[in-house]
């Protein structure tokens, strides 16, 4: 008998009160008293011995983690109700304390760039420093490519209104945006984006056909103010590229996640055999279904149209059973999160499409948000975010600069859990049917990664260079999602899905610019590392973690090196991770031939 877990999550034990919190106030009152003292501080121009370079620090790292934790906070009670304007001003006010940290901190990394080279390794000898000692390096060496510290925080001052605002405005577009559906008795009802999106990929395809045409309708009502929206937001990083001297769009997005654009080329030469490798799996899907080729809708919508409804306890349950095989850290973690409310799951109206995982450092707690609505899907989404919340569990003892973690080794925790939870449901597997839906599920992660993120970053990669030369239309913005979707799915598709970049928030994200190829990278690194996990058994375990704990702490390709031993440079290890594709879809042709 499953254990019974709450479907809503509790913020109160974090700041009581939600919008309306006192303790929400003053957390933010002190974070803002904080910066006041760091910039009183940075501003008596003292020459940067060490004692000044290790207060600073040491302040830093205190305003950083409770602006961590309120950026989660504000995002949590956004996400859980999209018409909550107060929760909208706490997360202004929250960005504008942001904004004045980065202020702050641009004086701060003036003060480092400023120190001899000879000096600074000798501040790096001291404990505490060490400790953070690549954070520290990486912004010294970055502040010398940026602006002068004036500059750069005038630029963070008028981000506030300019570039994030623009950003938030996408949360204001879903707040309004209503889905006509029709239920099953007859009755017609509004659905919010997130009811709607989990209906796209329907057993049913009437249901599923129906729901994707009212999701285009929809955004394409609103796709002028997202074509406004994201030409605003382009156009700012551009102009700031090029007052920094910056002539690569992907030089930002690189430096964040911590890797060389050789690793990136090689990264996609490898999928685009991955790409090949999906071809007779989108042929005999298409076959099952009785079509010439797949919609767009049909792409992650089940074989078995007799797919059982997952209740929320027996999947987690049944992921703590997975995950205890691989670690029983992993599981007694998660089983925590499950009992003391972590997790946002109930299928409900106001709610914001999609899932995601937040941190809150200071609590040393995290809160994870997604529709729960039984499917297989949802089981690998919830694994997902789990692994995300696992991998902050493991770093909760480190220093906050050693927390700052790219997304693209946080999509490898995330990724690596979910794994588990699949690869090893169909090994136990002893129904043909079951069989073939976690298969599916698996695949669908690969055709994720191969192909819809591929569509993604080929358009956001043509679209950047289309807004060098002025605004692109509605239009223009439709035929090059088209385009990238027929390339990036081998021309494998029928309808296509010309209006995703208008209704994918991660377009939208001002925090992280191409908010895409960072997820091919999780998949097929955690490929790597659990094709490791299983050679090497238990003994993989602390291995695992110690990758993780170093995450904030090295560059991908450092990481790759010391804790497996390859150059991530190099296409080979990219591409023995794209073959393992191919036993997955030999085997879902085995199992579905007529």
């Amino acid at each position: 008998m499953s254990n019974q877990y709450p479907l809503t999550w509790d913020l109160d034990s974090i700041y009581p009160g939600g919008s309306s919190s006192k303790a929400f106030s003053a957390e933010l009152d002190e974070i803002a008293t904080n910066i006041g003292k760091l910039t009183t501080l940075l501003n008596k121009k003292n020459r940067p011995s060490l004692e000044l370079v290790k207060e600073l620090t040491g302040l830093a790292q205190r305003v950083l983690i409770a602006l961590r934790q309120s950026e989660s906070f504000a995002s949590c009670l956004m996400a859980e109700n999209v018409k909550d304007q107060a929760a909208a001003a706490l997360s202004d006010r929250v960005n504008t304390l942001s904004a004045d940290y980065m202020s702050a901190m641009a004086q701060y990394d003036d003060i480092l760039r400023n120190i001899g080279d000879n000096e600074w390794e000798a501040m790096l000898a001291d404990p505490e420093l060490g400790a953070v000692a690549f954070y520290l390096n990486e912004r010294r060496e970055l502040a010398k490519i940026k602006l002068s510290p004036e500059m750069e925080a005038l630029i963070g001052d008028l981000s506030i209104d300019g570039y994030h605002g623009w950003g938030y405005f996408y949360n204001t577009i879903v707040a309004q945006a209503q889905f006509k559906a029709v239920e099953k008795s007859g009755e017609s009802v509004l659905l919010s984006a997130g009811q709607m999106f989990n209906r796209l990929s329907d057993s049913d395809r009437e249901v599923r056909k129906a729901a994707f045409q009212e999701w285009e309708r929809e955004w394409a009502r609103n796709a002028d103010l997202c074509a406004d929206v994201l030409n605003r937001i382009a156009g700012f990083r551009l102009k700031l590229y090029q007052r920094r001297g910056w002539e690569q769009v992907l030089q930002e997005p690189l430096q964040i996640n911590r890797m060389s654009e050789k690793t990136l080329s090689a990264m996609w030469e490898a999928v685009k055999e991955g790409q090949k490798l999906l071809q007779p799996y989108f042929q005999r899907k298409a076959e099952l279904f009785g079509l010439e080729r797949l919609d767009w809708h049909d792409v992650a919508a089940p074989v078995n149209t007799s797919e059982r409804i997952i209740p929320f306890a027996e999947g987690a349950d049944f992921i703590l059973e997975q995950f205890r095989e691989f670690d029983p850290r992993l599981a007694d973690f998660s089983e925590k999160a499950f009992k003391e409310g972590w997790i946002e799951a109930e299928d409900r109206p106001g709610k914001r499409p999609g899932g995601f995982c937040t941190s809150l450092p200071k609590s040393q707690q995290t809160r994870i948000f997604m529709t729960y609505s039984g499917t297989m899907d949802n089981l690998s989404t919830l694994a997902h975010e789990l692994g995300h919340a696992y991998h902050q569990h493991v770093m909760d003892d480190l220093p906050p600069f050693a927390h700052e973690y790219a997304m693209n080794v946080a999509e490898t925790a995330s990724t690596f859990a979910e794994i588990i939870v699949t690869d090893r449901a169909l090994k136990a597997s002893k129904d043909k049917d079951e069989t073939i839906s976690l298969l599916e599920s698996k695949i669908g992660n690969a055709v994720a990664f191969y192909s819809n993120i591929y569509a993604r970053f080929l358009f956001e990669t043509r679209f950047y260079e289309a807004r060098k030369q002025g605004l692109v239309s509605t239009e223009a913005l439709n035929a090059m999602m088209e385009e990238a979707q027929r390339e990036a799915f081998g021309g494998a598709l029928g309808e296509l899905h010309p209006h995703f970049w208008a209704a994918k928030l991660h377009f939208y994200l001002t925090d992280v610019p191409f908010y895409n190829f960072p997820y091919t990278f999780g998949y097929l690194f955690s490929a790597g590392l659990y094709a490791r996990a299983n050679q090497e058994g238990e003994a993989f375990r602390d291995k695992y973690v110690a990758l993780l704990r170093d995450t904030g702490s090295l560059t991908v390709e450092q990481l790759a090196k010391k804790h497996l031993g390859i150059n991530l440079e190099e296409p080979q290890f990219w591409k023995e991770a794209v073959a393992l594709t191919a036993d997955d879809v030999a085997l879902f042709l085995e199992l579905t031939k007529k």
